[in-house]
């Protein structure tokens, strides 16, 4: 859409976008961290604390085991668990009132799963839903489209490559299409799938090593792009098209997880894994764009797996060994740092006002953002997670290795 600089005609623009996120309820969480991709929740009135005994409107146990997070949609809530050491894969949909299993649909047998790293699953890459259209993603084991009956649409496994520690990365939607990223430790590449059908639309080859990320849409100067962590470099591309714009290289990459964050003007890239950085770039480029487009980067204090949390000028990390930081988004300078209990997988989530960090160890730390570290609240629950959570009108959806819970102060 192109805007003049007529004051009317940016209002007409503003209704427009104002239109467009009003089309997503104020409900639903329909991906991997949320309605922007990024972790942020407008809900309010969600509970600051919780405990097994405290604030659990209900806990639904989930045979087999995933790390998937949940999504909700018109009071549907999807996740993917895999059975039979992952020869089984499944989508399973809950109601997000009772905690009732809706639909518990084998989606996949799989002959050869191979092997998954001890912080993955046969089921990590999370859900994705749009309308009455459920997307459920399991890399090269097979993707597939149900529909809010439970009833498999299409499904395919034209998306072939390995692995090595098995599936990761989430899809995302760009008009009928669907894109994930598929880096292997023998072939690296983006593809698009048709969202009806599941053929390949657009697939673009790209060198590198394996990585296990989600891409991130964006717009930037009225454009749209489609960020992509891989394993050797970043980059962004085309997203109706494949076509790459521009791209940053980093020598130390491999296994890249965390999702790209945007805001302030900057992408946010999570590059390394023996060594962990943190790329802070200029998304206006063209080409390579390493030497010119890389405004600041970090070491100390990166994550290797939780996403990075942008919330105005301010950058909120959480490395795995639970070092919390906040940066000055603009230039990378800290401003305070915390050691949190535990050890960190899951991305964090501003919601109500409030930083939700979340451990392996099912421990979540609630802090205020601001330029002071102010702890609100630890909770617990019984039970590992390394999935990120979700939030659906005034409760959190956590789930753990065996549970989800629905969190949730009782009304008044």
């Amino acid at each position: 859409m192109r805007i003049t600089n007529a004051p009317y005609s940016i209002l007409i623009y503003l209704l427009l976008v104002i239109a467009l996120r009003a089309t997503v309820a104020a409900d639903d969480w329909p991906q991997f961290r949320g309605p922007d991709g990024q972790g942020h929740s407008r809900q309010s009135g969600l509970p600051t604390e919780w405990s097994e005994q405290k604030n659990i409107a209900w806990k639904a146990p989930i045979a087999g085991l995933g790390w998937s997070s949940p999504v909700v949609a018109e009071g549907q809530i999807w996740l993917t668990t895999a059975l039979d050491e992952g020869h089984s894969l499944h989508a399973v949909c809950l109601d997000l009132n009772s905690g009732e299993i809706r639909h518990d649909i084998e989606v996949f047998q799989v002959d050869e799963p191979g092997t998954v790293h001890s912080k993955n699953s046969y089921a990590s890459p999370t859900p994705i839903i749009e309308g009455d259209r459920i997307y459920v993603h399991f890399g090269d084991l097979g993707t597939a489209c149900l529909n809010d009956a439970g009833e498999i649409v299409w499904r395919t496994n034209e998306l072939e490559y390995s692995h090595g520690h098995g599936p990761a990365g989430s899809p995302v939607i760009y008009g009928d299409l669907l894109i994930v990223n598929c880096d292997g430790t023998d072939v690296q590449y983006v593809a698009a799938l048709d969202k009806h059908t599941g053929t390949i639309r657009w697939k673009t080859d790209r060198d590198g090593a394996m990585a296990y990320s989600t891409p991130l849409i964006i717009e930037v100067d009225g454009r749209d792009q489609l960020v992509s962590t891989g394993g050797k470099h970043a980059a962004a591309y085309d997203p109706a098209t494949g076509k790459e714009i521009w791209r940053v290289r980093y020598a130390e990459g491999y296994s890249n997880v965390p999702r790209p964050a945007f805001g302030a003007g900057l992408v946010f890239l999570a590059a390394g894994y023996d060594t962990p950085w943190l790329y802070a770039v200029r998304p206006e480029g063209h080409g390579d764009v390493t030497d010119t487009h890389v405004e600041w980067k970090l070491q100390r204090g990166a994550p290797l797996n939780p996403s990075p949390l942008v919330i105005d000028d301010r950058l909120y990390l959480v490395d795995d060994k639970g070092i919390a930081s906040c940066l000055e988004a603009k230039t990378g300078e800290r401003i305070w740092q915390k050691r949190l209990p535990g050890n960190f997988s899951a991305s964090p989530l501003l919601a109500d006002g409030k930083i939700y960090f979340t451990n392996e160890e099912g421990r979540t730390t609630v802090v205020h953002p601001g330029d002071k570290y102010v702890e609100l609240a630890i909770n617990e629950i019984d039970g590992s997670t390394l999935a990120s959570l979700a939030v659906a009108g005034h409760a959190l959806l956590l789930r753990s290795a065996t549970h989800l819970y629905r969190i949730e102060e009782p009304a008044r």
